[in-house]
């Protein structure tokens, strides 16, 4: 899952589809925003956003950029939330669920969940309301 940063003056649309293009090198169409996620004096000791946003493919050739990335490939999204990386940071496994709602199309509307960072941080994550018992069956608020 490509990430980076908005640049000043930059929609998050139009970051969410440059920084797919520079890790990847294929073409997108944002479509909306997912989820994001809130954390307090993360870089620079100032607050940080995590938005997870919803593109389509123009293009389907992968054209790795070599600096920021390891490997690129496409792969069904519940492939993605079964990998261990996913399963082993709960912010990564949530995104993973509401991703795998979304492709159900059995996703709409935010909430706030507490959770935390990779790096132990307290920060919300804002997702689907509506399923929050099958989302969250393993997890306790």
């Amino acid at each position: 899952m490509p990430t980076g940063v908005v640049n000043e003056g930059e929609d998050i649309c139009e970051a969410s589809v440059r920084e797919v293009k520079e890790e990847t090198g294929i073409d997108t169409e944002f479509v909306e925003v997912l989820a994001f996620r809130q954390s307090h004096k993360s870089f620079f000791r100032k607050s940080d956003l995590f938005i997870v946003c919803m593109l389509t493919p123009k293009s389907l050739d992968i054209q790795e950029q070599n600096l920021e990335i390891v490997a690129a490939q496409w792969m069904p999204v519940a492939d993605y939330a079964a990998q261990p990386f996913v399963k082993k940071h709960k912010l990564f496994d949530y995104i993973a669920k509401i991703c795998l709602a979304k492709s159900d199309k059995d996703y709409v509307g935010f909430t706030a969940l507490g959770t935390t960072t990779s790096s132990g941080k307290r920060s919300y994550l804002y997702y689907n309301n509506r399923d929050m018992e099958n989302l969250l069956a393993t997890d306790h608020l």
